[in-house]
């Protein structure tokens, strides 16, 4: 017990407090000439408007993102749970690879399938030259599009472990009593897998949100800001303008949504339980 609290203090509460001081200062990579600025860096964060971009983009992948990752997962996990044990665990496999797979391995596939001249996806849609990477109207579908496929294969694999420890008596009750398969789903196996679908909901919102990697790798915020999120604008700030109080402010902002977007969520996963 006592070593958990103590790494939990030292690595999560102490750079939280650290971070939060950090965001009222004026601070490069010169510690030692930081000055106090109170909510400067916070007023000027919202008058960013590359900031605002940011933030919206990270907005619209989360809300984009999160819901496609978790209805197609739990349809995945119902369609490959009632399948014999080993083509079960043939699909978890498939599904679960780009997971454990390198992130810069899955960004050189995906990087080559959007070439713009000799890429899979323009071969398919005979559009060869089009940069889908490139395009304003395109680049951010594109990013969510990536994170989806490397998002879902954990919630599969975790529906199909919770869809196994449904009570089985009360489906087949209910099966008796005349219920269709969707009123068996909806009132016997939702309510027994909702503590699965709450954990895959927050765990995908903090991934949503923390999108970095894949920004990094393919199109560093282009173009013109259309793919840049909260964490790259903060990775930015940082390492390449040396602006650490001002990203700083910024993480502390990207905490706040992420624990709004938390809460919400576990009070309807309440509300659907009540």
């Amino acid at each position: 017990m006592l070593p958990s609290l103590l790494f939990f203090v030292g690595f999560v509460l102490v750079p939280m407090g650290m971070c939060l001081v950090y965001s009222f200062l004026d601070m490069g990579i010169d510690t030692s000439a930081a000055t106090f600025t109170g909510l400067s860096n916070y007023v000027e964060m919202f008058q960013d408007k590359t900031f605002i971009r940011s933030l919206w983009n990270t907005v619209l992948i989360v809300v984009v993102s999160v819901p496609l990752v978790t209805a197609f997962s739990l349809w995945v996990g119902s369609a490959i749970y009632p399948m014999r044990s080993k083509l079960r665990s043939f699909f978890r496999c498939v599904f679960y690879l780009p997971v454990v797979t390198g992130s810069v391995a899955v960004t050189v596939v995906w990087k080559w399938m959007f070439n713009p001249y000799n890429g899979l996806l323009n071969q398919i849609f005979g559009t060869t030259g089009f940069d889908w990477l490139g395009d304003t109207r395109t680049a951010i579908w594109c990013i969510i599009m990536i994170l989806f496929t490397t998002s879902i294969g954990q919630p599969i694999v975790l529906y199909v472990a919770a869809l196994g420890n449904v009570d089985r008596s009360l489906e087949e009750a209910a099966a008796i009593d005349g219920a269709t398969k969707l009123q068996i789903f909806w009132k016997i196996k939702w309510a027994q897998i909702m503590p699965t679908t709450l954990y895959v909901l927050v765990i995908t919102t903090i991934n949503s949100f923390q999108c970095f990697a894949l920004i990094q790798l393919l199109t560093r915020g282009g173009p013109l800001g259309s793919t840049s999120t909260l964490m790259y604008y903060i990775f930015d700030m940082a390492y390449n303008y040396q602006r650490f109080g001002y990203a700083n402010a910024m993480g502390v902002v990207l905490a706040i949504f992420i624990a709004i977007f938390s809460a919400i969520q576990f009070k309807v996963a309440q509300t659907d339980n009540g």
